[in-house]
């Protein structure tokens, strides 16, 4: 399960080169679009076994004198308290720990602009706020039939209208907290007002999928397409690059489709457009970096079954749709893959089926399969973990490693004092118990040890998981799915 895929270093050192051979090409300035996320790349890291979730932030810390980033946050969406999925919490203060986080690393945050902008009260609250701590804030404003009227679009009343963006160096990143954000219109803005003031920039994107050089239907770049169903994201051959080179590349629909806009934008601006093909907008090394193009295929593989168990209960829980599901389902039909192929699905659904009860499994690292199941006092999650934590110390699997006379005050608080009417505990409640016996009962604490063994662990559970289970087995590493169901038939779930 630890095999490489992926090597993270020559990926840096290429994707670095081809950067800085961008900024030379358009004489010392260069606008480049960041998609997806910079320092918590889990998907990558899936899919590419060997990808670090911050490659993107390890290859700009290598530029970081010559690099400011300005992060970019639609004002509707600020609006709407739009939030991401992963980490629960809206665009807007994903902006904020951003900025934070992209600090921490010591990199230079130039500004935030807020696009779409038109009026939004929650908007200009943001903006005050952000200011108020020092930050610099732009807006940018719709444009009428954006993006396909070129000659309003590129015009005082286009690009003209928002506001420009002073930076300082010559590497400029824009990010976003998610997609539709406005990264490319903010880049394209940038360059006609740089334009306007004698100044020659370029634009470029920085890409890691769909992988260019990678087959049409290969997996990591079917796997891209699962990640990104709820975008209607579909990968497909750059027709353009075609025509130019006779060279079949893999790009995506969206590029595809706004190239001829991207295009007539730089002829309008510059009088010619640098780029022949949105392949050619990109800077994506990553299919130069696979080491072992099988172990990828299989990561991908169960990447995409993972995604169809995040879809199944985002149905369950009327957050996606029957549609969605569907593509997933074709994805996994032309890879000939099934569910099952999760070695944790069959797993907990046997034991749930011999006992009756909620199951879970988990898969460590070394491909052995742990099992759990609800008792009395403990969920599946909490059995299953407590049962690797002692299959990894060698901890015979009948010693009770929590003392009842600290579960028991624990579950009457719950029950007595805090209302709840469940007295089992969550894994965070049954962790904070271990390692309260941890002090007096030395296998206890061994057992607490193996907790960073679990990095990278399979989990599978029969039922859809609270959120507080589901956070402390990704805080643990751990990849985490469920079957579409709930544990009882309330309508309620917390």
């Amino acid at each position: 399960m630890n095999k490489l895929g992926f090597d993270n270093d020559k990926y840096l050192r290429l994707q670095t080169e081809k950067i800085l051979q961008r900024v030379e090409q358009f004489g010392g300035k260069l606008y480049m679009e960041f998609g997806g996320k910079l320092f918590d790349d889990y998907h990558a890291s899936r899919v590419l076994p060997g990808f670090q979730p911050d490659s993107k932030m390890r290859m700009l810390l290598q530029l970081k004198d010559q690099a400011e980033l300005v992060i970019a946050i639609s004002s509707d969406d600020i609006e709407k308290n739009k939030r991401r999925g992963d980490l629960g919490i809206t665009y807007d203060m994903e902006v904020m720990r951003l900025i934070d986080t992209f600090r921490e690393y010591g990199l230079y945050v130039g500004s935030v602009v807020m696009t779409k902008f038109t009026g939004q009260k929650t908007a200009e609250h943001f903006q005050r706020k952000l200011e108020a701590l020092g930050v610099k804030v732009y807006r940018h404003y719709p444009i009428a039939d954006y993006p396909s009227n070129i000659p309003l679009i590129v015009s005082e009343e286009g690009f003209g209208k928002n506001d420009y963006i002073h930076t300082d160096r010559p590497i400029v990143v824009v990010t976003a907290p998610g997609p539709g954000s406005g990264k490319m219109a903010t880049c394209l803005s940038q360059l006609y007002h740089e334009h306007s003031r004698g100044i020659r920039s370029g634009y470029a994107k920085y890409e890691t999928f769909p992988v260019w050089n990678l087959p049409l239907k290969h997996p990591v770049n079917l796997a891209y397409e699962a990640a990104t169903v709820d975008l209607d994201d579909v990968n497909m051959i750059d027709p353009f690059h075609l025509d130019a080179y006779g060279e079949t590349t893999v790009n995506y629909n969206r590029d595809v489709e706004i190239y001829p806009v991207v295009e007539a934008m730089f002829r309008k601006i510059y009088g010619e457009c640098p780029y022949k093909s949105p392949t050619d907008m990109g800077v994506n090394m990553a299919g130069n970096a696979i080491i072992d193009d099988e172990v990828c295929c299989d990561a991908s593989r169960q990447e995409i079954i993972r995604r169809y168990f995040e879809t199944a209960c985002l149905v369950k829980k009327g957050e996606g749709t029957s549609s969605q599901l569907h593509k997933l389902e074709m994805l996994m039909g032309s890879l000939g893959i099934e569910p099952e192929m999760r070695a944790t699905v069959p797993a907990a659904r046997q034991v749930a089926v011999s006992t009756g009860e909620t199951a879970m499994a988990i898969e460590l690292p070394d491909g052995k399969i742990i099992t759990g199941k609800t008792s009395e006092l403990m969920g599946a999650s909490c059995a299953a973990l407590l049962n690797a934590l002692k299959y990894l110390a060698g901890i015979d699997h009948e010693v009770k490693l929590i003392s009842p006379t600290v579960l028991e005050p624990i579950t009457h608080l719950k029950v007595e004092h805090l209302g709840n009417r469940n007295p089992r505990l969550h894994t965070d409640e049954m962790l904070i118990a271990l390692s309260i016996c941890a002090v007096t009962d030395a296998t206890a604490e061994l057992a607490m040890e193996q907790l960073e063994k679990l990095r990278g662990a399979q989990i599978h559970s029969t039922v859809i998981l609270s959120q507080v289970d589901e956070n402390v087995f990704k805080k643990l590493g751990a990849q985490v799915t469920y079957d579409p169901a709930y544990e009882s038939r309330k309508l309620y779930h917390k």
